[in-house]
Parts: structure tokens; C-alpha cells; sequence
């Protein structure tokens, strides 16, 4: 196991420091510009081009690869990343943070898709399943981190945007001392909308729903908490346990929706999710304890969903279509993710804080209708046809080269036209 961490230990600690970047800002930027009055709306506006922003540098980061190399564009996005949080440090006002916003979507995709391209390429067939998995624990350990980062200081102040801006700066040591050679470009990006629908409307329909409700939440959780008047420890704490919550409950689903058909798995976390946002809607907690457990119920429903949406969708792809599917797959939840801090924000504009688990509310009602509609028509895949259910990473920390790391990238399966 220690040989095999060696050849890419620099490029997990890279995407550590990234990560915990990330982690703090997501929840840091909300926070602050709650406390400078911007409405939630404003908030969910600036998720939404964060989100665009992210999806665009997936599909023009690999040409800047192809042209400048891997170490360059990495210098460059850690740079862009470190320049925009100090930034947001010293000039506080809205279309500044918009556009830094974007040009922070942007790079973080870039930084993340050469780390990820990177890690393919010193995988082999072998290691490929110890390299993906050390990538993911990184991420998600990575992100809970920066958002506990939470709790050394107060939003108001600049110390936490250097926290920040520190993290990034730190995360091209590893790579620019690296000796590894720079792998081949990212693939490009490959989507077919259409023909992910046709082939399984459930899995499509769930991407929507995922990115919605997660976009939802990660942008405005931290709105949502200072309404009700929490501390800063108790909003990042609170979104810690919701991702704990995710990756407990992760693995037991997931093995679940290996024994039976996938969807019946997906519409009981949608039942979950419904019952706990419909109850958080109508009820604030009152003690830390319930916050948590409700927290932790909700993360852990809400986290696997888009893990058990791709397995759902690549049980249903053609031999060598996972990278593409689980792409195009990307792209809707991206989607979602725009529209889902927006109508949050507006919610809570006219609701108060119950505002965002209305919307989140919705977004699985509507997501369980469509599927017990599904259930009705189409089958389910066969035992032999199902493949094995794999964690698949959440929230902002994807991009379509994560998929050519995924060892589901190697298999190979008879195709299957199922049309669920």
C-alpha cells in the first residue's frame, strides 16, 4: 500500500490543500456577505455563475493543457485561486465578487482536472481501484476540514480569506517539485444529452434533482444558519455532519442498490429526504442535538444520491460509454446546481430561512414522483447486467477526467437497452 501511495502522494497533497481551500470558502463567502446584507438571492445568483463557470473551464481547460502543459496551467489556476480570495478580502461589494466567484469556478476546475489526469495517468489497471479511492477520501477529508476551518476566526475579518488564499498558494509545492512526468491532456469533453435520457430518464432526471438540491444546500446552508441566529462553530459544524452523515451512510446504500433494483434504494432516500426537509421546514431545532441528527439524516440521504444515480445510469451504458455517461451525467447536475441556489434564495427572500428546505423539499418530491411514474413502465436491469455500485464524489469537486480514474472506466460489460 505504501508503494503504491508513493508515486502520487504530492498530487493527493496538492488536492488536500485544494480541497481545504474549497472547504472554507464555500461556506466563508455566504457567511460574509449575509453580514454585509446581500440578500440570499444575490447569494444563490453568485453560486449559480460559480457553477457555469466551473462547467466552462471543463470544456476549455484540456485545450489550455494541450497548449501550455499541466505544471503551467496548475501554477496558473493556484494562482487565480489565491488572487480571488484575497480579493474578496479587499474588495467587498457584489459584481466584484461575481466576477471573482467565476474566475474561481473556473480555476478550480482547471487545478482539479490536471490533478486528476495526473493521478490517470500513474494509475494502472491494478492500482487504479486504491488510487481512485485514496483520491476520494482525500477530497472528502480535504473539504470537512476547510469548513471546521470555520471556527478559528470571525467571517467579518480578513484572517480567513488568508487561510484560504494560503491553501491554494500551498497546493503547487507538491507539484512543482514533482519529478513525474506530465501525463497526455485531459480528454475532451463528450456529452449526449439526448441519448443519456433515452437510455435511463431516471438516472437523467436524478443528476437534475442531485445537483439542485445539493447546489441548494452548499450555497445556502450557511444563510440558512445565520437566519436562525447559529454561531460560525455551529454552521460549520453543522455542515460537517451533514457530509459525515454522507459518508457513513455512503457504502450501506450503495451495497443495498447492488441486491435490488437501484431505484427502489434512490426513492427511499427520497422519502428520507422528503420527511427531514419537510419537518425542518415547519420546524427550527432548538438544541444541538437535534440539528445534528437532523443534519446527519439528511447529509446521509442527500450525499449518496448522485453515487447511486451514476451506477444507475452506467448499468444501463453501452461497453466503453462510462466515461461519456457519467459526463453527460455531470452536465445535468451542473445544471441543476445553477438553478438550485437561485430558487433557494428566492424562497428565502420571501420565507425566511424554512425557504431552503422548501426548495430542497420539492426538488425530491419531485424527483420520488418521477420515479414511482418510471417504475410503472421499465424494468429493471437483471443481476448479471447490474454493475457494482462505487462512490462517486459530491458538490464541486467534479470533473469529467475524475471518470477516466474511475476503475468502472476499465470494465467492460454486454450492452443493454433498458430505457429506464
Amino acid at each position: 500500500m505504501i508503494l503504491q501511495l508513493r508515486p502520487i502522494a504530492g498530487l493527493l497533497i496538492s488536492t488536500f490543500f485544494l480541497l481545504i481551500g474549497s472547504g472554507l470558502t464555500g461556506i466563508l463567502l455566504p457567511l460574509r456577505a449575509g453580514l454585509e446584507g446581500w440578500s440570499p438571492l444575490t447569494i444563490g445568483f453568485m453560486g449559480a455563475f460559480y457553477a457555469a463557470c466551473f462547467v466552462a473551464g471543463c470544456i476549455y481547460i484540456p485545450w489550455l493543457v494541450r497548449r501550455i502543459g499541466h505544471v503551467r496551467v496548475y501554477a496558473v489556476m493556484a494562482a487565480m485561486l489565491a488572487i480571488s480570495l484575497m480579493a474578496h478580502a479587499v474588495f467587498v461589494n457584489i459584481p466584484v465578487w461575481f466576477l471573482l466567484r467565476g474566475v474561481a469556478g473556473f480555476a478550480l476546475s482547471g487545478a482539479y482536472m490536471v490533478v486528476e489526469s495526473w493521478l490517470n495517468e500513474r494509475a494502472s489497471n491494478e492500482s487504479r481501484g486504491f488510487v481512485f479511492s485514496s483520491y476520494m477520501v482525500t477530497n472528502t477529508v480535504g473539504l470537512m476540514i476547510g469548513q471546521f476551518l470555520l471556527v478559528t476566526s470571525d467571517p467579518a475579518l480578513t484572517t480567513l480569506f488568508i487561510f484560504a488564499a494560503m491553501s491554494y498558494a500551498a497546493a503547487v509545492i507538491p507539484t512543482g517539485v514533482s519529478p513525474a512526468i506530465s501525463p497526455q491532456p485531459p480528454a475532451e469533453v463528450k456529452v449526449d444529452l439526448r441519448r443519456l435520457y433515452s437510455m435511463s430518464p431516471v438516472a437523467t432526471i436524478g443528476a437534475l434533482v442531485t445537483g439542485f438540491t445539493f447546489g441548494a444546500w452548499s450555497y445556502q446552508a450557511p444563510v440558512y444558519g445565520s437566519l436562525l441566529g447559529y454561531s460560525s462553530s455551529q454552521i460549520a459544524v453543522m455542515l460537517v455532519v451533514a457530509m459525515l452523515g454522507g459518508v457513513v451512510l455512503q457504502f450501506p446504500l450503495g451495497r443495498a442498490s447492488d441486491k435490488m433494483d437501484r431505484r427502489y434504494v434512490m426513492l427511499a432516500c427520497t422519502f428520507v429526504g422528503i420527511l427531514v426537509s419537510g419537518i425542518l421546514t415547519f420546524y427550527e431545532p432548538t438544541t444541538n442535538l437535534t440539528l445534528f441528527v437532523a443534519m446527519f439524516l439528511f447529509g446521509g440521504v442527500l450525499m449518496p444520491l448522485y453515487s447511486l444515480v451514476v451506477s444507475h445510469a452506467n448499468d444501463h451504458a453501452e461497453p466503453g460509454a462510462f466515461v461519456e455517461t457519467s459526463s453527460s451525467l455531470l452536465i445535468v447536475y451542473a445544471v441543476g446546481s445553477m438553478i438550485g441556489p437561485i430558487i433557494a434564495g428566492l424562497l428565502i427572500g420571501f420565507m425566511g430561512s424554512s425557504g431552503l428546505f422548501s426548495a430542497i423539499h420539492f426538488g425530491f418530491a419531485a424527483f420520488a414522483i418521477f420515479t414511482i411514474l418510471r417504475l410503472k413502465v421499465a424494468d429493471a436491469p437483471s443481476e448479471e447486467e447490474r454493475g457494482e455500485f462505487a462512490y462517486t464524489s459530491f458538490g464541486r469537486t467534479q470533473t469529467p477526467e475524475m471518470y477516466q480514474l474511475d476503475p468502472r472506466s476499465e470494465e467492460e460489460a454486454d450492452p443493454s437497452e433498458h430505457g429506464v
